[in-house]
């Protein structure tokens, strides 16, 4: 088959299998639902059904997960600035990026940004929420490369822009696969930035025409907030003992820190272990698992409404959107994702709040800021056995000298991107039409209400 062809075969393959999908994808979504993984009054949504498009221009932005979502914030707030008539719509793809979303948005925002949840990949369920929105630019967020949804924006005349991309050597080699549909996909952007130079050179060569490298949006992302009565209540409860936080677990990682916990005891017999899930419904039965354990610990769960006593061992936090309050209250902090082959979680979020940092070996999600910090000294890298894990945190946690100093060098290596999301904001208003062009487009369309404002979560 030609080069010219391998594309639109591929293409055509992608949307015959998704359109012969499609019953089972709904089949799924409502399976999902049942286990929270989904807004069942909203699952319309991902059929590309409940648009509402307010007048004027709109900028659509879709942020998959919880990560993309908090590091855009200051991107939204530099293009409402800028381009005051401007409207925004946000999709993401989970609930809990939602959730967060809604926590978070300024409230300058107010009633200028929409939330829905992307449609599947379905070539029905894109043209339909294509067709109704009509977004005047497209945004897409690190990595999400969807066939459907961008040929179908392409062939409209949507203006595509992939921003903050991070595109690893694993995804380059499994796009090399498919050489012609990468070009295909990755040719639809008339703007591309990238997080680093790597990134950058991995997308040039499977056909991004152009790629920019201005840096991380989450290197501009300010530091997680904590409510100001939970973090007095949680400190209270803790008092002066040492807390070791286990931030963004993934299955198998709990029972590496149980392991440690045991064998720090012996130095440090008041230690509290405080293990944040990075999927809040996982903490019953994290809490069960230890409460089972041969040592028998005492176990608190925040997501059950308790605050740890004297005698908790383990603080089983799952709740949504509080790892700021943990990482202010921790001495030391194992960023979850990275003792098993997950990738790793991101650890600017620690960094900036002055935690001194512990990573297991499995950190290519964020290769790049994992080179810097650990290259300055600003965290140390472990080996995911319990031995390496008590050794490293005990040793932060008898030399409180040393944690500062890790923390110190973690803030110099992370010097915000404070320029970025105006920089990023400027070229992508560049990229939509006028305003008056938009208006003459959309004559029939009314002023919007007051529940045509924000919608969150």
């Amino acid at each position: 088959m030609s080069q010219a062809r391998q594309p639109e075969a591929g293409l055509a393959l992608w949307r015959l299998a998704t359109r012969l999908a499609a019953p089972v994808l709904a089949l799924h979504l409502r399976r999902r639902a049942r286990r929270g993984k989904e807004v069942p009054a909203r699952l319309g949504e991902r059929r590309g059904e409940g648009a509402a498009r307010p007048p004027g221009r709109l900028l659509w932005l879709h942020a998959a997960s919880v990560g993309e979502t908090l590091s855009v914030v200051p991107l939204l707030e530099a293009l409402a600035e800028r381009a005051p008539d401007l409207r925004l719509l946000v999709t993401t793809g989970t609930v809990t990026a939602a959730g967060l979303l809604a926590q978070r948005l300024p409230d300058a925002l107010g009633g200028r940004l929409l939330h829905r949840f992307l449609p599947l990949d379905v070539p029905g369920w894109v043209a339909r929420f294509l067709a109704d929105w009509r977004p005047d630019c497209g945004v897409l967020v690190e990595s999400e490369l969807w066939p459907n949804l961008i040929t179908a924006a392409a062939a409209r005349g949507v203006p595509l822009a992939l921003v903050n991309a991070r595109f690893s050597a694993r995804s380059a080699r499994r796009w090399r696969l498919a050489p012609g549909l990468a070009r295909r996909l990755l040719g639809a952007f008339r703007l591309v930035t990238a997080q680093t130079e790597a990134d950058a050179a991995r997308l040039r060569a499977c056909g991004a025409p152009e790629v920019l490298c201005l840096g991380n949006l989450k290197d501009a992302a300010p530091p997680l907030p904590a409510e100001p009565t939970a973090l007095a209540a949680l400190g209270a409860a803790i008092g002066d003992r040492p807390v070791l936080l286990a931030a963004s677990t993934q299955p198998g990682e709990e029972a590496l820190m149980a392991a440690a916990h045991e064998r720090l005891l012996a130095a440090h017999p008041d230690l509290l272990t405080i293990i944040v899930p990075r999927h809040p419904e996982r903490g019953a039965a994290i809490a069960t698992a230890l409460e089972a354990a041969p040592a028998q610990r005492p176990v608190a769960r925040r997501g059950a409404g308790a605050l740890p006593g004297p005698d908790t061992a383990f603080y089983v936090a799952d709740t949504l959107g509080e790892l700021g309050l943990f990482y202010r209250l921790a001495r030391i902090c194992l960023v979850g994702g990275s003792l098993v082959p997950h990738g790793g979680q991101n650890p600017r979020e620690p960094a900036r709040l002055g935690c001194p940092i512990l990573l297991g070996p499995h950190t290519w999600n964020f290769e790049e800021v994992v080179g810097r910090l650990l290259a300055a000294g600003g965290a140390a890298q472990v080996v995911p056995n319990p031995a390496a894990l008590a050794a490293a945190a005990g040793a932060v946690l008898s030399d409180p000298t040393r944690g500062r100093a890790m923390a110190q060098a973690a803030a110099a290596a992370l010097a915000p991107e404070a320029g970025l999301p105006g920089h990023l904001a400027a070229l992508l208003l560049g990229l939509l039409p006028a305003a008056r062009e938009v208006n003459a487009a959309f004559p029939h369309l009314a002023e919007p209400t007051a529940t045509a404002g924000r919608e969150r979560g």
